[in-house]
């Protein structure tokens, strides 16, 4: 299992877009990937349970990356949250 903490920049947090972006790129890997925030959690391949937490900017989250191919998506997820939030 991988894991990494990420502190949200976006001025408008976790919105449509970006969840689109997130569960778009969370589909091209076997591995599970979650997004924990405050206890709750949503698996990455579904848009609204990852609007659903409410993400807004300056929230600190926590990605878990659990399968096969995990090196290769926490790379890939890190790289995507970087550059988009």
């Amino acid at each position: 299992m991988k894991t990494f903490e990420y502190t949200v920049t976006d001025g408008l947090g976790i919105h449509a877009r970006p969840a689109g972006l997130i569960a778009k790129a969370a589909k091209e890997f076997s591995s599970e990937i979650v997004i924990l925030k405050d206890g709750r959690s949503a698996v990455c391949t579904k848009v609204m349970a990852i609007m659903g937490l409410c993400v807004k900017c300056g929230d600190r989250i926590t990605v878990t990356i659990t399968g096969g191919d995990e090196e290769a998506a926490e790379k890939a997820m890190r790289e995507l949250f970087e550059a988009n939030l």
